[in-house]
């Protein structure tokens, strides 16, 4: 008689410190700026990047960036994954068991998967909660895990969900939330701010070496030339979500926010295409952040507060920070969706 065993479901997210104090945030830093994935430089100019230039002066400014947005509950970015998790697992139901996971920082991802091996899982899905494709996010947590999984002695097999970047119930999800604050709000234009990476880091994904960032019509859509490329994966978002939003191309646009250091990144900036809405005649501006799932540090006090403030003194009337889809009723089903699709292409 075969062995039904539960499907174990690990959910990934990047991380957040355990409280918005210098000493967590540097904690958090270290661990997340020493990733050769997130810092690509060799080891030795890398540690003293990190440990020279960053650490000794970021984590203050960082823990007043994140007492403004930290709640009773704590980080938003917990909170808002832990509730997703526990509502997955609502909706999956009873062979399923699912922990979340972030690649820096509690829960780790060694002691969520010491907990499903100790349910004795039969198989396992990972779901990287990165809407596109980057190896500083999604290739990081996937290596980590499977890092994890090769010290143990039982390793089930494991399916890994791909990026979502135009996937229709992540558009969906998305859209629905943003649907009625758009409506609400009335914006004159609507910003689809993504987290920037460095442009080397994209050229490394290119693996002709000759596509990516070679014109401006390079991400107008995603190919084989492509499949990898962050920012056309964004670009495919910020289409996907202003159709099912009904928002007319010339109300909306994209940048990156969220750039760190003198090296060049991806461009526009979200900072500097403020000014120039501005001054384009936009006084009512609705800001979507889609490479987030959950609102947190970029979204809540970047976007939130501090591109709020620059927009005011710009002369804008109102800035709107449309939330992420969190835990809402809809993602939750589509996050279930997506471990459905891996544990049924595996059959």
């Amino acid at each position: 008689m075969p062995l039904h065993l539960p499907t174990g479901v690990l959910l990934v997210n990047l991380g957040t410190p355990d409280a918005p104090t210098p000493r967590a945030v540097r904690r958090y830093l270290r661990e997340f700026l020493s990733d050769p994935r997130v810092i690509d430089i060799p080891a030795l100019p890398r540690w003293l990047l990190v440990n020279g230039a960053i650490l000794p002066f970021r984590p203050r400014a960082s823990a007043r960036a994140y007492r403004a947005v930290w709640t009773d509950a704590g980080s938003p970015l917990l909170v808002h994954s832990q509730a997703l998790a526990d509502g997955v697992a609502a909706v999956l139901g009873a062979g399923f068991r699912v922990e979340l996971a972030m690649r820096y920082g509690q829960p780790s991802i060694p002691g969520a998967l010491a907990r499903l091996e100790s349910e004795g899982i039969g198989r396992l899905v990972v779901v990287p909660l990165f809407p596109q494709y980057s190896s500083a996010a999604t290739g990081s947590a996937v290596a980590r895990v499977f890092e994890v999984l090769a010290g143990a002695e039982v390793v089930p097999p494991v399916a890994v969900a791909g990026p979502f970047y135009d996937d229709p119930v992540f558009i969906e999800a998305a859209a629905e939330v943003a649907r009625p604050a758009l409506a609400d709000f009335r914006p004159d234009h609507v910003l689809m701010s993504f987290h920037g990476l460095p442009e080397r880091q994209i050229r490394k994904a290119d693996p002709s070496g000759r596509h990516c960032l070679a014109s401006d019509t390079c991400c107008a859509e995603v190919s084989g030339r492509n499949a990898g490329c962050y920012r056309a994966h964004c670009f495919a978002t910020a289409r996907a979500l202003a159709s099912a939003l009904e928002v007319p191309d010339e109300r909306t646009s994209v940048a990156f926010q969220s750039r760190l250091g003198r090296t060049p990144w991806i461009q526009p900036f979200t900072d500097e295409r403020l000014p120039e809405l501005a001054a384009a005649g936009v006084k009512r501006l609705a800001i979507l952040c889609p490479a987030f799932v959950a609102d947190c540090l970029e979204t809540v006090e970047e976007i939130g507060i501090r591109a709020r403030d620059q927009w005011s003194a710009l002369g804008g009337d109102a800035l709107l920070q449309v939330p992420c889809p969190n835990a809402h009723p809809t993602w939750i089903r589509a996050v279930a969706d997506l471990v459905r699709r891996e544990v049924s292409a595996a059959a």
